[in-house]
């Protein structure tokens, strides 16, 4: 592994304290997690006491009020942590912004007495937490969604399948979207769901090319009651706020694969001032050269929008169609970098002996998850021209 310090970006932070709560995300991240990460992830090792270290040390409620235990940071601060810890290790970046995802639909649309239960354990007392929205038949279509509540009495009664759902079976809490109406949008409402409810059973994990220390499984539920003081917002608008939490969980995808560039680049360049080929590092080739300078460069404009839109979010501005080209340029561009770092690397790039070949494996999946990049043309698309006519 290269001296990731050598690299260190070099980055303008809104105030001090934005600083030096990277200092210590960077400081976590040498110590607790880059060591252990190519070991663990090949031995498809979910590493929970780093979660545990993270959410003491505040860094699993970045974006959440501080009366609530949140750390009260802007998404141009917390999106940097993301990139930082996802450098470190995929399976720790996602896994932060998943969490964040799964407290996104609490704090901003949950009462007052729901936020003052619920979220001081979600954002600082160890708990971690999944987003249930994707189902074995609806993927890019969650609009239907056939996972139902029904009411009965006091208590919801929820049954159906959640498929892909990062940290199913691990999870403290589930943000569960089911159908509680007719068909489409309007007819899904959020519930939280404790993540050992009677009736919640996990399947096994998926076998997946890469992040392998991420748990990825689907969720059944057999008539799962939970009290109505669990539903979250009003009925219906449960389609509204997941694709809000979506907005917002772009951006944390799109980090995070600036990230796994950023650690792809890095340990490229060290490899080309160390590998020697014709009485020269390989470094001198400009062929080489020019390769890394690209990678570079896409990386540089894919943290220059993702940060673009984190400070429209922070404005309080809409940052729907931001949030979409910064998932789709970073996640492509991602793929890109680790593609072009094995190439640096040649033969030892497509080994296991250096963590490139697990790059590119990471990098795909992020073109997929949270809306495929193929989604993400057409929510801009929408932005530019308006919706398709039928």
């Amino acid at each position: 592994m290269p001296d990731r310090a050598a690299q260190t970006v070099e980055r303008l932070l809104p105030t001090e304290e934005a600083g030096e709560l990277l200092a210590l995300v960077r400081d976590i991240a040498a110590r607790e997690i880059a060591p252990a990460a190519a070991e663990e992830e090949a031995a498809g090792r979910f590493p929970r006491e780093v979660f545990t270290l993270l959410s003491e040390s505040g860094l699993l409620g970045l974006v959440y009020d501080a009366e609530y235990g949140g750390g009260g940071q802007p998404y141009e601060v917390y999106l940097q942590v993301l990139e930082e810890l996802a450098a470190a290790r995929l399976t720790v970046g996602l896994g932060v912004s998943v969490h964040t995802l799964s407290c996104h639909a609490l704090a901003n649309f949950g009462t007052a007495e729901q936020r003052t239960a619920h979220l001081p354990a979600m954002l600082g007392g160890g708990l971690l937490g999944a987003y249930c929205l994707s189902e074995p038949a609806s993927g890019s279509d969650a609009a239907s969604l056939r996972t139902r509540a029904v009411r009965d009495g006091d208590d919801w009664v929820i049954t159906g399948t959640k498929a892909w759902i990062t940290h199913g079976g691990i999870a403290d809490f589930l943000t569960v979207m089911a159908r509680t109406g007719g068909e489409g949008a309007r007819g899904i409402t959020a519930f939280l769901v404790p993540g050992d409810a009677v009736g919640v059973a996990a399947a096994p994990p998926e076998r997946k090319m890469g992040l392998k220390g991420s748990p990825t499984a689907q969720l059944h539920f057999d008539g799962v009651r939970v009290p109505d003081t669990r539903r979250i917002g009003e009925e219906g608008q449960g389609f509204a706020i997941a694709l809000s939490a979506l907005d917002s969980g772009r951006l944390g995808i799109a980090a995070c694969a600036v990230g796994v560039a950023q650690a792809a680049l890095d340990e490229a360049v060290a490899y080309a001032r160390e590998r020697r080929q014709f009485g020269r590092p390989i470094a001198d080739f400009q062929g080489l050269r020019f390769l890394l300078a690209d990678m570079a460069t896409r990386i540089a404009a894919g943290r220059a929008l993702y940060l673009e839109a984190a400070r429209m979010r922070d404005a309080g501005r809409p940052f729907a169609r931001q949030a979409a080209m910064a998932k789709l340029f970073c996640t492509d561009a991602a793929m890109q970098v680790t593609t072009d770092a094995v190439q640096v690397l040649g033969g030892y790039g497509y080994t296991a002996d250096f963590p490139v070949e697990r790059y590119m494996r990471e990098a795909k999946v992020l073109q997929i998850v949270e809306g495929t990049n193929q989604i993400q043309r057409m929510v801009i698309a929408r932005h530019l021209a308006g919706p398709e006519s039928r």
